[in-house]
């Protein structure tokens, strides 16, 4: 196979996914992130939009095995912040010029949860007059409160399905988790117009190359307006790290698998919204800038509360949970200016592929 003929090709095979995320060769691999990169340039323009990220509770019902926060791990002090600490935050991004906050949680589905979320949604929109988007990431809902919160301003929702190979989730998760659910969540969401976003973790283990190019192809066949993956980072208070035989090993690989799977989704899905996620950073303190220069064009700078960041790991080494919201800002701002990059404020920075699927 041929690396250049593949990289100008309208049309991506499987074989040739495969043949892209084998790539080994720096020079390879660097032809890959420059090509992605031009794409986005092209489909995108050389632009980043930020989503002021606001974790608001680490209170879980869920126990998925790979997460910091899951339900049995008693190590963790559980918070949900206030109403007013919550607005507090969405006003500093409506002051910063951010256009867009995520709004995410851990699990919760019980009518006290749904409430206090709706009255968030409506009082962020009236306090900036409208103009902030509004992302959830709050996992999964019943169609009537995905509708509930969509009637009330919220317009994307980002749902990761983790692995879009069923046995692979099912190693995931415990046994009151339903896969088939999952996807129903999505094609709600869908039905209802939101954005919908979705992603993988990337090299966690049991999980093949072969695995990873169903999951790009899964976010083709699906028509997804948005994804947000990243690499597998261990947390040790998990059953998931418990299955974990070289860390450093992992930690590597899983950066280079991370990398090429933006770069190899860009040529996929040219016109979506590809997140440089946090989680690139707690492998290389430059992640997130070889993301965005691999084709990425999301940031998610955290916004949180100080006070509360140390509670909300679902991965060990998460970066920037020592910092304030205002240093978050003036470091990415520099980051991305290192790319190249320009940051676009006070736009919703909404994925062209949404407008393109829908005809809105």
């Amino acid at each position: 196979m041929n690396l250049e003929v593949i990289l100008n090709k309208d049309q991506l095979t499987r074989d040739d996914l495969i043949y892209l995320m084998n790539l080994e060769d720096k020079e390879d691999l660097q032809k890959l992130y420059d090509k992605a990169y031009e794409v986005k340039a092209e489909y995108i323009g050389q632009k980043v939009y930020y989503r002021g990220l606001i974790e608001f509770s680490n209170v879980c019902v869920k126990n998925c095995n790979y997460c910091g926060i899951r339900k049995d791990n008693n190590k963790v002090d559980r918070f949900t912040m206030t109403e007013e600490e919550i607005l507090d935050r969405a006003k500093w991004a409506y002051e910063n010029n951010y256009g867009s906050i995520v709004l995410q949680s851990g699990e919760r589905s019980d009518k006290e949860f749904v409430e206090f979320v709706d009255n968030i949604i409506k009082k962020i929109k009236e306090l900036s007059n409208d103009e902030l988007g509004i992302t959830l990431s709050l996992g999964e809902q019943s169609k009537e409160t995905y509708q509930r919160w969509y009637d009330l301003g919220a317009h994307r929702y980002l749902l990761r399905i983790e692995s879009s190979n069923q046995e692979l989730y099912n190693s995931l998760h415990p046994d009151d988790h339903d896969f088939k659910r999952r996807l129903e969540c999505l094609a709600e969401m869908k039905e209802i117009g939101y954005q919908v976003g979705t992603g993988v973790m990337i090299g966690f283990p049991g999980q093949t190359i072969e695995d990873l190019v169903d999951d790009l192809i899964f976010f083709k066949e699906n028509d997804i307006d948005m994804v947000g993956m990243g690499p597998y980072v261990l947390h040790e208070d998990t059953p998931t790290a418990k299955d974990v035989e070289d860390n450093g090993v992992l930690k590597t690989r899983n950066l280079n698998w991370g990398l090429k799977m933006v770069a190899i989704l860009r040529l996929l899905m040219k016109d979506i919204n590809i997140a440089a996620t946090t989680a690139l950073q707690a492998l290389n303190p430059v992640g997130r800038e070889m993301a965005l220069k691999a084709g990425a064009n999301i940031l998610m700078p955290i916004i949180t509360h100080r006070k509360y960041r140390t509670e909300y790991q679902l991965y060990e080494n998460k970066p920037c949970i020592d910092e304030e919201a205002s240093d978050c800002k003036n470091c990415l701002a520099a980051r991305v200016g290192t790319v190249g990059d320009e940051i676009v404020y006070g736009e919703w920075g909404d994925s062209p592929h949404y407008f393109k699927r829908t005809n809105k």
